[in-house]
């Protein structure tokens, strides 16, 4: 059956051209209503606001993340599609930084520093944390007013960030500072930057980056038991981490150890209490409790777009020829609502035999923060609701107007 066009979009199938304002509120505080529309429309379109082809199917888009014909690396050697042909030395330490990050390169580059770095973060070694993150829940929680708190600073925020600071063998009362370097970083990639934008993104990465320099130097000198430590020890055939390529690695995993751990937290939570009725029974058991974050990651995901280039002419879906170069969106929220991947994908149902998700993307990006942040959430809801059965919503909370980043604005609940 299809879905009836919600007003705020216009769609022409013959030339599957959408027009869809990402900053329409109607649209990203509940962007489903749009993709179910789409998913009944046609699940790849040229969406004009951006630009660039998009895709929403869970099959296109499990395929196209695989896909290497296309990349994370810019062709033009620029890291993000604006500003070729323009002056962007304002983005020097930006860029700088941008250019040694794992996340933007390919291979050969990409397996070597992904190789140094992943020791870290295997399931193993991430297992052994699940201690430090349930204490850390209940410390957190054991601070909360009686009365009603804001979910997101007083639980999402800090515990991911701890945890990556503690991780890493930075300063954990750093966190705040690192919170605000971060948030100005990744408002690069939002539709619709401003030159403020770019020039506080700047100068947060100039920033964090002088910090984090100053910081290896003395880990260089006494060196611990903490990641910083291993990275600048760690060695593939005889080659280790330049200092550019350790400065942003650090970043990027400071960075992309709490954002969408903060996001799916908050999302979590909300579409947990959205069920009703006692919610330690979504908890019963370590295999329940698994499932159920997989469920949220499927249901509501923190992250809904990522873009990739084409590095050669493709037919990327039957008719679209992307020349090289050019961006693609693949639409990660849209896919794991897919009819024809998922029964009943609008419903909340973490016993589902159809689990899966493309929520920490495919290929040889995804998420390599995926086993921590599994765990983080897996212990932080579990903790939350067995210690606070009727917790309940204050109001209905709203999402920012960030669309590539789903993610609440306030989290007010009741204790």
């Amino acid at each position: 059956m299809t879905e009836l066009k919600p007003p705020y979009l216009a769609f022409d199938p013959a030339t599957r051209r959408l027009r869809l304002g990402p900053h329409e509120p109607a649209f990203f505080q509940n962007p489903y209503e749009a993709y179910a529309f789409l998913h009944g429309a046609s699940n790849a379109f040229f969406w004009e606001e951006f630009g660039f082809w998009c895709f929403g199917g869970f099959d296109d888009v499990n395929r196209l993340l695989r896909d290497r014909r296309f990349g994370r690396q810019n062709p033009a050697g620029i890291p993000d599609s604006r500003g070729i042909g323009q002056d962007r030395t304002h983005l020097s330490a930006f860029d700088g930084i941008e250019a040694n990050s794992m996340l933007e390169l390919e291979p050969p580059v990409h397996t070597r520093l992904r190789t140094l770095v992943n020791r870290a973060f295997v399931s193993r070694q991430v297992e052994r944390l699940r201690p430090r993150v349930e204490a850390l829940a209940n410390e957190l929680i054991d601070r909360f007013d009686p009365g009603g708190i804001d979910l997101l600073p007083a639980f999402a925020a800090p515990l991911p960030i701890t945890i990556i600071a503690e991780m890493l063998g930075v300063p954990v009362d750093m966190g705040p500072q690192l919170l605000d370097w971060s948030h100005r970083m990744v408002a690069m990639y939002m539709h619709g930057r401003t030159r403020e934008t770019e020039d506080t993104a700047n100068r947060a990465a100039r920033d964090f980056s002088n910090f984090l320099r100053g910081y290896v130097a003395e880990r260089r000198k006494r060196p611990g038991e903490d990641l910083l430590s291993l990275l600048i020890a760690a060695q593939e055939d005889g080659q280790k981490l330049s200092e550019d390529e350790l400065v942003s690695s650090a970043i990027l995993l400071l960075n992309a150890g709490h954002e969408a751990t903060v996001h799916q937290t908050g999302v979590a939570v909300r579409s947990i209490l959205a069920q009703g009725g006692d919610p330690r029974r979504f908890f019963a058991s370590p295999e329940a409790t698994a499932a159920t974050v997989e469920e949220c990651l499927r249901f509501d995901a923190p992250l809904h777009m990522f873009t990739r280039y084409a590095y050669q002419e493709v037919e990327a879906g039957p008719g679209i020829i992307v020349q090289p170069g050019e961006t693609i969106g693949l639409l990660l929220g849209m896919a794991n609502r897919d009819p024809t991947a998922f029964a009943e994908p609008l419903a909340f149902r973490p016993d589902r035999a159809d689990q899966k998700n493309v929520s920490f993307g495919a290929g040889i990006h995804f998420c390599i923060g995926a086993p921590l942040a599994r765990l983080e959430l897996q212990v932080s809801l579990k903790t939350l609701f067995e210690r606070l059965p009727r917790l309940r919503l204050a109001e209905q909370p709203r999402f920012r107007d960030t669309y590539h980043f789903h993610g609440l604005e306030t989290l007010a609940v009741r204790i």
